[in-house]
């Protein structure tokens, strides 16, 4: 059988003809009773999970510790993989984007956060059952799925337009 090679331009050409997505990474960090850590953007009229867009080439799970420092002040390990979910381009994205939400650990009823004022201007643990005031639909499946991940030891994929049931 022969062997098919091509040139460098060749390389480049077929590299540069695919199609890309970004990706960004969060860290579900919860209370001792277990309820999420969300931040308000100064950007945004919701709250989110603490993370963000990774960087050129960035391993999601170092983007996922370099944003929880970058906005909260404090060093964390991710743990495993809870969820993985993927939204569509639309009006507003060119682009598919991918998320990651590894486990950022178990926080104190009163942890020391110093927020980057910048980027938010809130904190606050939310209970679960009341996420629907704070994120919009697609968010909170990312939460509530993360959550019950947690809870079960499992990763989830959430593919846009699942919906996850109430944790």
């Amino acid at each position: 059988m022969p062997t098919v090679t091509f040139t460098d331009e060749e390389r480049e050409q077929w590299y540069a003809g695919l199609p890309t997505m970004t990706g960004a990474a969060a860290a579900l960090i919860t209370s001792p009773s277990g309820w999420p850590l969300l931040v308000k953007p100064n950007y945004r009229d919701y709250w989110q999970l603490p993370g963000g867009i990774l960087e050129h080439g960035e391993p999601p799970h170092a983007g996922c510790a370099r944003e929880v420092a970058e906005e909260l002040g404090f060093t964390i390990t991710p743990g495993a993989l809870l969820a993985l979910s993927w939204v569509p381009p639309d009006g507003e994205r060119p682009r598919s984007f991918v998320f990651f939400v590894f486990d950022g650990g178990e926080a104190g009823a009163d942890p020391d956060i110093t927020l980057q004022d910048e980027e938010l201007e809130d904190w606050r643990f939310i209970d679960p059952a009341g996420l629907a005031s704070y994120v919009p639909a697609f968010i909170g499946a990312r939460i509530r799925g993360a959550l019950a991940a947690k809870a079960s030891g499992t990763t989830v994929y959430l593919p846009w337009g699942r919906r996850w049931p109430e944790v």
